[in-house]
């Protein structure tokens, strides 16, 4: 594909557009695991994670037809999603009682990277079918979504600051994407079928209890945890 051509534009139009699209729950992420920083560093843990998360999509864009070869990588993708959402949780809780570690701005920013790593796995597909194998396609593009990503975190994080029930909104969307990667995992395809398949009742209902699983269970232990906390 030559550069600045026609299809040139034209996949490049599609990846930003892709990664706008995502960045939802990038911003999300972002926001949560920057809210217990000193206002001196949100903006520099906003900045810097989500250039590494940038990157290490990047990254797994490359190697995406050998991130397939992987079996179980979904599952696993989509347990660690759930833990980190409730960590997300956790972390809120512990900090209305013993306040923020001197480790917050590093443990944000790693934070941000792995939860993006995970919830790609999944999106880096359609990335990497849009860019049709041009890898200055999709750095450009992620770059280009990069402003947008920031912006949308730091709107994000104004808003959990006027409204801490946001964070157990965004915590429920975590849960969600991470259960919605264990359903499409191929070796659970006889439990959940298979994506973009006519499914069976028994797979439906399969679905429908994994997705209630996830955020019940992330919302419940966090709320237990903050309780905790409290007493």
């Amino acid at each position: 594909m030559d550069m600045f051509s026609a299809p040139w534009f034209s996949a490049l139009l599609s990846i930003v557009l892709i990664d706008l699209v995502l960045a939802g729950d990038n911003a999300i992420v972002i926001a949560l695991a920057a809210r217990n920083l000193p206002d001196t560093l949100k903006r520099k843990a906003i900045l810097w994670g989500t250039v590494g998360a940038i990157v290490v999509r990047a990254l797994m864009t490359v190697g995406v037809v050998w991130l397939l070869k992987i079996p179980g990588l979904m599952a696993v993708g989509g347990l660690a999603l759930l833990w980190i959402a409730y960590q997300l949780l956790a972390d809120s809780g512990e900090k209305e009682h013993n306040g923020p570690s001197a480790s917050t701005f590093i443990g944000a920013m790693k934070t941000i990277i792995v939860a993006d790593a995970l919830m790609g796995v999944d999106n880096v597909l359609g990335v990497a079918g849009a860019s049709h194998g041009a890898f200055d396609l999709v750095v450009l593009g992620l770059l280009i979504s990069v402003p947008i990503v920031v912006y949308g975190s730091t709107v994000v994080l104004r808003l959990v600051e006027r409204f801490p029930v946001i964070i157990q909104l965004g915590a429920a969307v975590l849960a969600f994407t991470a259960a919605k990667m264990v359903i499409s995992e191929p070796l659970l395809a006889g439990l959940f079928g298979a994506p973009h398949t006519v499914l069976e009742s028994a797979q439906t209902g399969a679905r429908v209890a994994a997705y209630a699983l996830a955020v019940a269970g992330v919302l419940g232990a966090g709320w237990w945890v903050q309780r905790k906390a409290k007493a």
